[in-house]
Order: structure tokens, then C-alpha cells, then sequence
């Protein structure tokens, strides 16, 4: 595919990376394939997500981040947790009664995570993998890294707000909250930015025009650039962000300005 040339520098907070080759669907997610992709496009930095595993994190994690050395890429700490993501009453009540197993997520983890360098973040799926236990939450609220969550309708905006942003880090809701493709949950995602100044919003797999732009308008600084690669083309994600009706310095910022203040590793 034809090379973007757009001028601007641009990092990428939403790649998804399974580093064993006999899980990557056919044809894609190749990491040779998803740096020249990310060349392609303009891309000079990425955030990679470990793909779903059953039976706890510590091996994908450590593998991801082992690909993403000597490449553009970041790995980030997938973490999993006990409880349902529901807060009406019946999983509140199904959550006191469970506790944490050896193949979640422990405090522990967390620090060893955060402090020994390989990784750029954490990431959590409640839907896929479970939320959280408030130790757990709290050991990211100590290490202050920025963590990628997952909205939808299994995990609305709603429940986001009650569960995850009551504690104290960059908080960044994937998809804008809406995938696919749900432009009243998308709103009702931004609206969280309203009220809450560590709540970001990445725009990977976001197609909708008039929502994107309403969020890089009425909030410029925390809108983040993601792909959404090796599903979604990167050059593809770009020129979605290049076509917005937006002033060229708030571009600037989604593209790489807010990133590189809230994760390291994104800097120049």
C-alpha cells in the first residue's frame, strides 16, 4: 500500500499482539508484518495488547513483551480479576462470595509489572476476563501507570464510571466505549470526559464521523490515536483522523501530543 505522508508524528495506543503464531488468524498479526504496516502509515510508536488467554496472563504478557523488542512497539500487561463487571445486585452479591485464584491478577503483579520496565501500561477486558478486586485496583492506583479498558454494552459507561474511575489513573476507554459501531454509547462515553479529568478515549475501530469529531472538538487533550492493527489497516485509522473536520493542532494532539504525556514510553 501507497506510504502516507502526512507530516504529523504519530504513535498508536491500540495494536493487538499474539505473540504464538498458531493463535494469529490467518494472513495477519504477523509483527514483521504489523511494523511495516506501521511504517506504511507513519506510525513511528504502538502500544501492543496481548490477545484473550483462559488461564491467567503471566506467559502472554511476558512473551509480548519479548516480541516487542528492538521494534516500534510497547508491550502492555494484560491483567484479569475475579469479579463480574456488574453492579446490580446479584453480582454484587456473586462478587463477595468469590475470591482471588492463582491464575489472576495479584497486587504483587501489579508492582513487578509496573517498575521493571518492559511494559508500557497495563489492559483489562472485564467482559472477557473479569474485573479487578479492589487490592488489585489499588496497587494501580500506587504504581499510577495508564491502563486501556474495554466499554461495549457488556461494560457501559455507566459501570466504567462506578468501577474504574473512582480510583486515581490515566484511565483509557478503548473504541471510544462504542464498538462496534454504536453511536448513543460512543456519546455517552464522551460524556464521561466531561467529569473526569483521567478519562481518555482512544479512536481504533471508531468509523463514526460525527462523534470523533465532537470529542476532538470538546476535548482535544484526551482523545488518543489507536489503529486498531492488525484487523484494522493503520493506514486506513489515519486518514480517518486526517479527514476530520478538526483544527490542524488538535491533530497534533490526538495524533501524538496526548499520548506522549500520559504513557512514557510514547515520548519522543
Amino acid at each position: 500500500m501507497l506510504e502516507l505522508e502526512h507530516g504529523f508524528r504519530v504513535v498508536d495506543v491500540h495494536v493487538a499482539l499474539e505473540p504464538d503464531e498458531s493463535r494469529r488468524p490467518r494472513g495477519m498479526g504477523d509483527p514483521e508484518q504489523i511494523e511495516r504496516e506501521m511504517h506504511q502509515a507513519g506510525i513511528v510508536e504502538s502500544l501492543a495488547l496481548p490477545e484473550t488467554r483462559e488461564n491467567g496472563y503471566l506467559r502472554v504478557n511476558n512473551a509480548a513483551a519479548r516480541v516487542a523488542v528492538d521494534r516500534p512497539l510497547t508491550a502492555v500487561a494484560r491483567i484479569n480479576g475475579v469479579r463480574e463487571p456488574g453492579t446490580g445486585t446479584g453480582s454484587r452479591l456473586r462478587n463477595v462470595a468469590r475470591s482471588r485464584g492463582d491464575h489472576h491478577t495479584s497486587p504483587d503483579e501489579i508492582e513487578k509489572y509496573a517498575y521493571e520496565g518492559r511494559f508500557g501500561g497495563f489492559v483489562i477486558d472485564p467482559v472477557a476476563d473479569g474485573l479487578p478486586d479492589a487490592e488489585v485496583l489499588e496497587a494501580l492506583e500506587a504504581v499510577d501507570r495508564p491502563v486501556i479498558t474495554y466499554g461495549g454494552n457488556g461494560f457501559p459507561p455507566e459501570t466504567i464510571e462506578e468501577t474504574l474511575l473512582t480510583y486515581d489513573f490515566p484511565l483509557i476507554i478503548a473504541h471510544c466505549g462504542g464498538y462496534a459501531l454504536d453511536e448513543e454509547l460512543t456519546n455517552r462515553t464522551i460524556d464521561l470526559l466531561d467529569s473526569h479529568d483521567t478519562c481518555y478515549v482512544d479512536t481504533s475501530f471508531v468509523r463514526l464521523r460525527d462523534p470523533l469529531e465532537r470529542a476532538v472538538m470538546e476535548h482535544p487533550d484526551r482523545v488518543l490515536f489507536g489503529s486498531g492493527a492488525p484487523a484494522a489497516h493503520p493506514n486506513v485509522a489515519v486518514m480517518e483522523i486526517l479527514t476530520l473536520d478538526v483544527p490542524e493542532d488538535a491533530m497534533r494532539k490526538v495524533f501524538s501530543k496526548n499520548a506522549a504525556r500520559v504513557i512514557d514510553s510514547l515520548a519522543p
